[in-house]
């Protein structure tokens, strides 16, 4: 893409140079044949009117007149019948067939026209309009190879550097010791992309950080609520709020596995063969429970099964959380799972998504202002965040009375049949 760019940049350069020399070409070739035309003509006028004035007397006198190939000289009866109509002065006429210049004039003997047939002039305006030609075609040949010599040196340094920007092989950037703009432009680039790791690290260390200080606490929880469960076997209100302290600790917990999982690096992770099938297929057992007291139909339509190169925690946390968030928003209708090609979709009846809840999940902009999870949920955020640490893409859509359609689309290269 960046060699496109590049590309594309510097045959813009060379262009604006061709275009600039047409141009100039152009308007020096209009002058140039204004010219030669004024200045033939001044000459042809100049060089009949000498040959009237040597021809004229000898012929008024008596003495033959004799001219040389290509001129002619005719006075009085000799004058040939279409020319005899012409008025006094310098022209161009057709005759014999040909274009010639013609001077028709007066004398005491009386009227005389000279012509010439094969003016040496044309043959001077051709060497002329030769070289302006050759002149021309060189200058926008030179114009070529100057534009394309210049916009190589503006062109390949921000080809370097763009290059350099998106690969992030290296850890410092061209032209950084560059005292013109392309030098600045690198320092500042530098400067942002070191803001944006050390940013990147210290949220990657603090998440990290925080999952790991919860899990202590959230194990307690756990083993806390299963010992309430079992002494309070007999008080069903007790035992009934002890289990929902459990399943929300436990959902704590693989919230906060999630988080730890998506602190490193996705590089630094195994990616171990995961069946889809197998885990929405699970997922949707696990979330009927949130739709067993509602007249919601949730099902699974298994169309292809694939296998995404992933790890299982990721790919349960980000369909699990898509199922469940369906369910729970759903009061009446379906919600339905399916899989097409690499596509895992999920289709609901419920109420939708809010356009700034979309815009916040897209990471559009949008003009309301947003706090906290602004209702959307801590679980589609991390759908979100898996769904970019794999690669894979979030699609989200309305149906066509109500509900939503929630697409998450895998990569060729992480996933096989």
């Amino acid at each position: 893409m960046i060699k496109g760019n590049a590309q594309s940049l510097r045959r813009r350069i060379v262009t604006a140079y061709l275009y600039f020399a047409l141009a100039i070409c152009t308007f020096f070739g209009l002058v140039a044949s204004f010219a030669v035309h004024g200045v033939e003509d001044l000459l042809v006028d100049e060089h009949l009117h000498s040959i009237a004035e040597w021809a004229s007397p000898r012929y008024s006198s008596g003495q033959p007149v004799e001219m040389p190939s290509g001129l002619a000289f005719y006075h009085g009866g000799a004058i040939p019948e279409e020319l005899r109509s012409l008025p006094l002065g310098v022209g161009r006429v057709n005759f014999e067939d040909s274009t010639v210049h013609v001077l028709v004039g007066e004398d005491y003997v009386g009227r005389y026209v000279v012509i010439d047939k094969a003016s040496e002039f044309k043959s001077i305006e051709r060497v002329i309009y030769v070289a302006i030609t050759i002149g021309l075609l060189g200058f926008v040949a030179f114009s070529f190879f100057l534009g394309t010599f210049i916009a190589r040196g503006f062109v390949d340094p921000i080809g370097r550097l763009a290059e350099s920007v998106k690969s992030q092989k290296s850890s410092s950037l061209p032209l950084l010791d560059n005292e013109d703009e392309l030098g600045v432009l690198a320092r500042a680039f530098d400067a942002h992309t070191a803001e944006l790791k050390q940013f990147l690290a210290r949220e990657r260390f603090f998440t990290g950080d925080v999952s790991h200080e919860l899990r202590t606490p959230l194990t307690i929880i756990i083993g806390a609520a299963e010992l309430l469960i079992e002494q309070t076997e007999d008080r069903p209100a007790l035992n009934a709020a002890a289990k929902r302290i459990l399943h929300a600790a436990k959902d704590a917990t693989e919230c906060v596995s999630t988080l730890l999982l998506l602190a490193r690096k996705p590089d630094s992770l195994e990616r171990p063969e995961t069946s889809v099938a197998d885990v929405i297929h699970a997922e949707v057992e696990r979330c009927r429970q949130l739709v067993r007291d509602k007249p919601v139909d949730l099902h699974y339509e298994e169309e292809d099964d694939f296998i995404v190169c992933a790890r299982q925690e990721l790919l349960t946390s980000a369909i699990g959380n898509l199922v469940r968030n369906a369910c729970q928003y759903t009061e009446e209708g379906s919600v339905i799972v399916r899989t097409r090609g690499r596509t895992v979709s999920v289709e609901d009846t419920g109420p939708g998504i809010p356009d700034v809840i979309r815009a916040r999940l897209t990471n559009h902009a949008n003009g309301t202002p947003l706090v906290g999870s602004a209702g959307s949920g801590l679980g589609l955020a991390l759908v979100v965040r898996i769904c970019e640490h794999l690669g894979a893409t979030l699609e989200i859509a309305d149906q066509p009375d109500h509900g939503s359609i929630f697409r998450i689309h895998f990569p060729p290269q992480l996933t096989s049949t």
